[in-house]
């Protein structure tokens, strides 16, 4: 009768695994520093014309790419200390479900600040037409 042997991982490949993950990581913490670097100095520009509803926007589309890179990146750690096939399945659904609730949330969240930076940049434009649309006058 033949027996279900249990399919392992060895333990020099999870440790490679977990060295490129960690490795992979620090890149891509110097990479958003620079990025937030970047954008600090754009945003201290003289010639800055956004609004800081737009500013609020921008900073909150950073903070959405953090946290989903940290989740990925998390997942990553996880996926290199799965001992076997079935630890990844249910790490990768795990996943997979927090995953989609998030965004879902960042979307709707990330839609107020646009309909609000847009809302605000009509409201900040020169004699005050963004509340004249409804007006019979």
């Amino acid at each position: 009768m033949p027996t279900t042997q249990k399919f392992e991982i060895p333990e020099e490949l999870r440790q490679l695994a977990e060295d490129n993950v960690e490795r992979a990581r620090k890149l891509y913490l110097q990479y958003m520093e620079g990025v937030s670097e970047a954008m600090g100095l754009w945003s201290a520009s003289p010639s800055e014309t956004a609004s800081p509803a737009f500013n609020e926007v921008r900073e909150r589309a950073i903070q959405i790419t953090r946290e989903n890179a940290d989740a990925a990146f998390k997942l990553a750690k996880d996926v290199a200390n799965a001992k076997d096939l079935q630890e990844l399945v249910t790490l990768q659904t795990r996943y997979v479900q927090s995953q989609m609730k998030l965004y879902a949330q960042q979307t709707q969240q990330f839609g107020q600040l646009m309909a609000h930076a847009f809302g605000g940049s009509e409201q900040s434009q020169p004699g005050g037409q963004a509340g004249r649309s409804g007006d019979p006058s």
